[in-house]
């Protein structure tokens, strides 16, 4: 079931969950990242800068370049919480972004600001490392997915979009927070607050793949558009995106970055 309600509904339930931040970056960088990745043949970067930032003093940047020819390969530029949910898991997750103030969001196309993705290399089909849920903009509209089903083979992986959750505007600070309960069966539920409203409530559903194993979690600038259809529309091929105050937790204020 899905409800798009306009207040913060659903967090009186979970007021006895014992709260416990398991991550937290105030737009630091490499700071206390596990990992990152800028693919190699790219003109992308990661850098901590301090002109820019939500709270603090500093904020993470993400670019990308689109290269017309030669390349066609992906366009990351993220960076990397290992371990941040496996199935059977219930988490919050939340951060700050900000669009460049000139983003160009018409002809749209869609660009990847965060995801949950395992290594999926070992098994026998043709899957390697596949993202679960992924948060969106497609033109200036905020997008997510759950992915559930069976990882192999790759037909048997379904995936349950969320359309136009809410409209991004350029050069303002957005507030992200997932909630998910992570289950491959009909007992989970995955909602989403976008500038403390929430825009998807979704419960009773699956959320996540069959495999149990543990995903990371990515924030970042992953210009996917440009591989899949691997065209690049309108005419802004330089895109940039600022991220800050980003946790992990198991309650709302945990991850909410305006309470810690």
């Amino acid at each position: 079931m899905l409800l798009k309600p306009t207040f913060l509904i659903g967090l009186a339930i979970y007021s006895t969950v014992q709260s416990l931040q398991t991550f937290s970056n105030k737009g630091t960088y490499p700071g206390n990242w596990d990992d990152s990745w800028v693919d190699p043949l790219t003109q992308g970067s990661i850098d901590e800068v301090s002109n820019i930032y939500y709270e603090n003093t500093t904020s993470i940047k993400m670019t990308q370049t689109y290269i017309p020819t030669g390349y066609t390969g992906r366009y990351h530029s993220e960076v990397h919480k290992f371990n941040a949910y496996k199935r059977g898991d219930t988490g919050f997750y939340g951060f700050m972004f900000r669009l460049s103030k000139d983003w160009q969001f018409e002809p749209a196309q869609g660009y990847n600001l965060a995801q949950f993705i395992a290594d999926f290399t070992d098994l026998p089909c043709d899957e390697d490392w596949m993202p679960s849920s992924m948060l969106w903009i497609y033109g200036n509209k905020l997008q997510s997915r759950v992915k559930t089903g069976n990882v192999c083979p790759t037909t048997a992986q379904d995936i349950q979009p969320f359309a136009d959750l809410a409209t991004v505007t350029a050069g303002d600070w957005h507030k992200v927070l997932i909630q998910a309960s992570w289950k491959s069966d009909l007992t989970g539920y995955y909602k989403i607050w976008f500038d403390d409203v929430i825009v998807v409530n979704a419960t009773g559903i699956r959320t996540t793949v069959a495999e149990a194993r543990y995903f990371q979690f990515r924030v970042g600038l992953y210009a996917n558009s440009w591989t899949y259809p691997k065209v690049m529309l309108g005419t802004q091929g330089f895109r940039q995106v600022w991220f800050d105050e980003i946790a992990i937790g198991t309650t709302y204020k945990d991850a909410d970055p305006d309470q810690w």
